[in-house]
């Protein structure tokens, strides 16, 4: 992978003003295509870093989770995205920073307390990869974990609609309804006296996930439908 200086972009101001433009592009086309509404929006904090971990139905829910906050967004994305300097200074302004595929979790995890100890917020799916049904699974410990690792709270968000407006394997974005329910935040499992987690307290904390999202999801669905 190319490494460039740009690779995070925290400090210039081409990359905020980068970010703010795709987020509001985002923001602007979800209301109007989507007519997206959001409730919730109190429990995401003003300030510090934190999880934001949505539901994922559709390719679309990345640029919905802009809507969640007005704050620059961190997205993981494949390595060979950052392949050029051009694309890599790109890709970063809009949120996005470099894991390789096929290597080992650590390099994710390390990448991500990386970004959320230098105070910045965190979108991961904790469901991996898109899934498809009412129904949210037993999910990995990974999300929670990593929320543990870094001591950030986990904002669960519940997206409706999304799957309708655009499945997987689908070529074309429909004008469905889009609703969003942002939970209240999890706090993470604290660390024990050597430093050390829990996997049982994990596993727990997954757990919680898993049931919260599956109750915003359910009024996210129901509303999306009904308007």
């Amino acid at each position: 992978m190319t490494k460039v200086k740009s690779e995070f972009a925290n400090d210039s101001r081409a990359a905020l003003v980068t970010y703010w433009i795709g987020r509001n592009a985002c923001v602007l086309f979800c209301r109007v295509w989507f007519r997206l509404s959001v409730e919730g929006l109190e429990n995401v904090p003003a300030s510090g870093p934190f999880i934001l971990a949505p539901v994922h139905r559709s390719n679309m829910d990345t640029p919905i989770a802009a809507v969640c906050t007005r704050r620059r967004m961190r997205y993981m994305g494949k390595d060979s995205l950052w392949k050029h300097p051009a694309s890599a200074w790109l890709f970063s302004s809009l949120g996005g920073y470099p894991v390789a595929r096929g290597t080992a979790d650590r390099e994710a995890i390390s990448r991500s307390i990386d970004r959320l100890k230098s105070g910045e917020p965190l979108v991961l799916f904790p469901e991996g990869s898109r899934q498809h049904g009412p129904t949210i699974a037993a999910l990995k410990d990974g999300a929670m974990y990593l929320a543990s690792k870094a001591q950030v709270s986990t904002v669960p968000v519940g997206i409706g609609g999304s799957e309708r407006a655009m499945a997987e394997g689908s070529k074309f974005i429909r004008p469905s309804k889009v609703y969003v329910v942002i939970g209240t935040p999890i706090p993470p499992v604290p660390l024990e006296d050597n430093g050390r987690i829990s996997r049982e307290r994990i596993k727990k904390s997954s757990e919680e996930l898993q049931h919260e999202l599956q109750r915003l999801f359910d009024i996210a669905q129901r509303k999306a439908d009904k308007t």
